[in-house]
């Protein structure tokens, strides 16, 4: 079946996270892509996404608008409008909005999808569960 080459908003996949939503612009469910998962995410004050991988996925993040504290293993960076961070598939990362103001980012993983599972979440692990404390 052939599916849109055009995807507003309105028609992406909505995925509810942490009481707030997650827009899946581009994934086999939606599009024709295989190869390809986007998902644009709002990460209000004093969010983020803790700690985790994907076992089969590599990820970028790039952020549109505001500044993240982005995670790749135990290495941290402040990433600002127009930066981004890569994590080969199996690397631990995270990313947290610690500013004032809301954060959105783009999540681009590839390929569109996987046999095992999506994401493992770490962030009750050491030494991920301690390393911001740490600082």
């Amino acid at each position: 079946m052939q599916k849109p080459s055009f995807i507003t908003e309105a028609e992406a996949m909505k995925e509810d996270f942490k009481g707030r939503t997650n827009f899946w612009m581009c994934r086999p469910e939606i599009t024709n892509a295989k190869d390809l998962q986007i998902c644009r995410a709002v990460l209000p004050p004093g969010e983020g996404h803790g700690f985790h991988h994907h076992p089969e996925l590599e990820e970028a993040i790039y952020v549109l608008e505001g500044e993240v504290e982005q995670w790749v293993g135990t290495e941290k960076q402040v990433l600002k409008v127009g930066e981004v961070a890569h994590m080969a598939a199996g690397v631990v990362h995270a990313t947290f909005n610690v500013t004032n103001h809301d954060a959105v980012i783009l999540a681009i993983l590839s390929p569109g999808s996987c046999e095992g599972p999506f994401l493992v979440d770490v962030s009750g692990e050491e030494p991920w569960v301690s390393l911001r404390r740490a600082e």
